[in-house]
């Protein structure tokens, strides 16, 4: 492990940093103990093939020419923010409660690492550096400092984008390589700022490639490494052998909140999505209005596979350009663009990351023949309009606010089939609903009070009579909610289903 010395604390870092007795400050993921990994010496030959040292030595090399090239490339970032604070004693609380004056707002810090992807000063990193963050302080690797602004942030992808202003110096750039190449065993370099200490350098190689479903988001897929990430290192980049930017490191599993050799890094073809998105502050992917699920061992049998693959698709929308081009449900959705693809995730990652507008070459087994069939990308269709309505009156909907389901719509939420209906955007605290049957924001409704509804106008008609009773979808589970003397019964399960 490599490490330059920390930079010395100047009054602008200070005043960020509180002396640095803020911690290096991250969000933490929970569940599967996930964490944000908180937050011209020489010109290297072009590497034409992938070679396992054969004699000593060979494994006499140095990886400081790519260091070299890329370091300077990789930025720490100091972000800061003021928060309300509540009384923490009962002597505040009294205090407060006689004064009628709140305790000042406290500062909180995060400590995380950037690349710059752009000479004019456009910086890459994580969503959860520097959150809703007043004041962003950008440190270069040759201790210059600036302060930066973000330009779009997207927790959904844990990207952010910020801009310093350098008065027309150029800055050094990290160059995006194609993380679709990436293997199983390669060697990478992670760079960052772990706890603070100063740009540090760790090796290791790639561990796994795709991993999905971790709990973070729909739109997150991971190369996972075992090159050594820890807090302050999210943000950081995460380099091949080239010194071109592979991944952005973003988070760990780890029990202890430190290291175990089990970090993962957003891949760079997500990064140049993003880097696109960023001037629009609209992060708009690639439709085919088809969705399925990963074929299982089960699955593969009953279709005469070998080995379980691909994807086999479960809904193919009417009108959609999946269905233009001839998708149809029972087809096995194996690769895109030649890319393998092994799941509904990978399906998901691979039309996010092929440009809109672009026609994507997609490799299917119907009946068991293979076939190719191009699918032009379109921008999903915001069709029909929202109509964001909040029901109120005495209904089990009221202060629940709803909207009509379109294709955009359901990608900016982040929802899957069926992309039409009726959805719950927000609920209120005191909502009857919320209370009664925990319908929560993202739901669909699907009747109310025994009618069916497939808008926002049928809802608002449906409310007005009937025994109160309602029928909601959540993912793959449906909940038939009504009324049984002075409370609220579920069928499904047969009670009202957890809080997320």
């Amino acid at each position: 492990m490599t490490t330059t010395p920390a930079k010395p604390m100047t009054a602008t870092r200070a005043l960020l940093l509180g002396a640095l007795g803020a911690t290096a400050a991250v969000a933490l993921f929970v569940g599967l103990d996930l964490h944000p990994a908180a937050t011209d010496a020489q010109t290297a030959a072009p590497l034409t093939a992938r070679m396992a040292p054969v004699d000593p030595t060979q494994v006499q090399l140095s990886y400081a020419p790519v260091v070299k090239r890329a370091a300077p490339a990789v930025v720490n970032i100091f972000a800061a923010k003021l928060v309300a604070t509540g009384p923490r004693t009962m002597e505040e609380y009294l205090r407060q409660q006689f004064s009628g004056v709140a305790p000042p707002p406290r500062v909180a810090r995060s400590l995380g690492s950037g690349v710059i992807v752009d000479a004019d000063g456009l910086i890459v990193t994580n969503s959860h550096v520097v959150g809703d963050a007043t004041d962003i302080l950008v440190s270069l690797a040759d201790r210059r400092e600036y302060p930066a602004k973000i330009v779009f942030s997207d927790p959904r992808t844990d990207l952010a984008v910020l801009r310093i202003d350098t008065k027309g110096v150029p800055l050094p750039t990290v160059e995006l390589a194609d993380s679709d190449a990436v293997e199983v065993g390669d060697i990478v370099l992670a760079i960052g700022d772990p706890f603070g200490i100063g740009q540090t350098v760790t090796h290791g190689i790639i561990s796994a490639l795709a991993r999905n479903g971790l709990g973070a988001s729909d739109r997150q897929f991971f190369l996972q490494t075992d090159a050594a990430i820890n807090p302050g290192n999210s943000g950081g980049a995460l380099l091949d052998m080239r010194g071109r930017l592979i991944g952005i490191n973003t988070m760990i599993a780890s029990q202890t909140g430190n290291s175990v050799g089990i970090g993962f890094a957003i891949p760079s073809n997500m990064v140049r999505v993003f880097l696109k998105a960023a001037p629009s502050g609209k992060l708009v992917t690639g439709w085919i209005g088809a969705e399925g699920e990963g074929v299982t061992p089960d699955t593969a049998r009953a279709l005469g596979f070998a080995t379980p693959r691909g994807v086999l698709l479960t809904n193919v929308a009417p009108g959609s350009p999946a269905a233009d081009a001839g998708l149809k449900e029972g087809d096995v959705l194996v690769s895109v663009n030649g890319s393998d693809v092994a799941n509904a995730g990978m399906l998901r990652y691979k039309i996010a990351t092929e440009a809109v507008g672009s026609t994507a070459s997609i490799g299917i087994i119907r009946n068991g023949k293979p076939m190719t069939i191009p699918v032009k990308l379109e921008k999903p269709p915001e069709s029909p309009p929202r109509d964001i309505t909040v029901i109120t009156g005495n209904n089990i909907l009221n202060g629940s606010k709803i909207a009509n389901l379109s294709p955009a719509y359901a990608q900016e939420l982040g929802l899957g089939f069926p992309e039409k209906g009726v959805v719950v955007i927000e609920i209120s605290t005191s909502a009857p609903a919320l209370r009664l049957i925990n319908l929560r924001p993202g739901d669909l409704i699907e009747t109310v009070n025994g009618k069916a509804v497939r808008s926002v106008a049928d809802v608002k008609l449906a409310v007005q009579s009937g025994p109160p009773a309602l029928r909601y979808r959540r993912a793959s589970q449906t909940f038939d909610c009504a009324q049984a003397g002075n409370r609220f019964t579920c069928e499904t399960g047969g009670t009202p289903p957890s809080p997320r």
